[in-house]
């Protein structure tokens, strides 16, 4: 009897052993999420990455059975907010999005807080949207084949506005350069709805500019655009060549935006977000709020967001170390 009472004590504190290392243990798929996610938004409120943040969170949220709480964490261009989701715990409660920013940082700064590869992890990439190139009405321009004709015939003359060093529509503007031969002058703003009341007044000549940035003027006819960068045309601008169409082939550039966490996200949570998100943004109230700002829902399986940042950064630091363009 006391052989028995010794083998079953020694059976319960296994068992409770097991229990307490479970209870322990990081959280996997089958119980995540078991409390709110915070959804890291690295820019002011207001801009295309608030909104679309926002909009996706709300029905991640539903599509989880968790709130998908947005926190606005601005700074150093995105890297403040991206920063703090890079050295996170790795459990699937703290995420973020960021537009292609995060792969223009590492090759802008000499030195940064985290490596894009090693200590993050790209969750999807949930959208594509073109930029469009607007001109100034002052020009008289109307088409883009016009445009390149008079940026030949007036070397130096053209300045192009932007939504800072290092931003997409900046990048665009030196490929854009590069491409053309055209001589052209680069007048940065603190984001690109500054921008336009000089646009609009002929003080600078044209610009790269978001969908969502632009719509607003070129519905009123304040600003004219001749052309976009994608590989079709959006819905917001079915009259408007893409610059393939316009004479520029192979000139491509999307304003996507990525959602990304820290690098040791268990491999189940990271699928069930994968999952979720991919689920969120076939949602038709999503899409058509995507659609208002030219945001087309995307959506990619964890390898192909993988590749996709990797082709964008190799991309984009070409283009940057070729104009020599530095934020130190």
């Amino acid at each position: 009897m006391k052989d028995f009472a010794f083998g079953a004590r020694i059976a319960l504190g296994a068992a409770l052993a097991v229990s307490a290392a479970l209870s322990a243990a990081p959280a996997h798929a089958t119980d995540y999420p078991t409390r709110p996610i915070h959804f890291i938004l690295p820019f002011q409120p207001g801009g295309i990455v608030d909104f679309a943040g926002r909009v996706l969170g709300q029905k991640l949220g539903e599509v989880l059975g968790q709130p998908v709480i947005p926190e606005n964490r601005p700074g150093a261009g995105g890297i403040v907010g991206v920063d703090y989701v890079a050295h996170s715990a790795p459990d699937g409660y703290d995420i973020v999005l960021i537009d292609p920013g995060i792969v223009a940082n590492p090759t802008l700064q000499k030195s940064m807080p985290y490596d894009v590869f090693k200590d993050l992890v790209t969750v999807s990439i949930i959208n594509s949207s073109p930029e469009v190139l607007v001109v100034t009405p002052q020009l008289g321009i109307k088409t883009y084949a016009e445009l390149v004709a008079y940026g030949k015939a007036n070397p130096g003359k053209l300045n192009y506005g932007s939504a800072g060093v290092g931003t997409t529509p900046h990048l665009a503007g030196e490929m854009w350069k590069a491409r053309t031969g055209i001589d052209a002058t680069h007048v940065p703003y603190k984001g690109i709805g500054p921008s336009y009341v000089d646009l609009m007044s002929g003080k600078i000549q044209m610009e790269f500019s978001s969908i969502a940035g632009a719509l607003p003027f070129t519905s009123k006819g304040s600003v004219i655009a001749v052309a976009t960068t994608g590989a079709k045309r959006p819905d917001v601008y079915p009259d408007i060549p893409t610059m393939e169409e316009a004479g520029l082939p192979g000139f491509e550039i999307d304003l996507w935006l990525g959602v990304y966490g820290p690098s040791k996200l268990p491999p189940d949570v990271l699928e069930k977000l994968n999952r979720g998100i991919a689920k969120a943004l076939q949602d038709e109230d999503l899409k058509k709020s995507f659609a208002k700002f030219g945001l087309t829902p995307r959506g990619t399986s964890v390898t192909e967001g993988a590749a996709f940042t990797r082709s964008e950064y190799e991309k984009w630091k070409k283009v940057i170390l070729a104009a020599h363009i530095s934020l130190d």
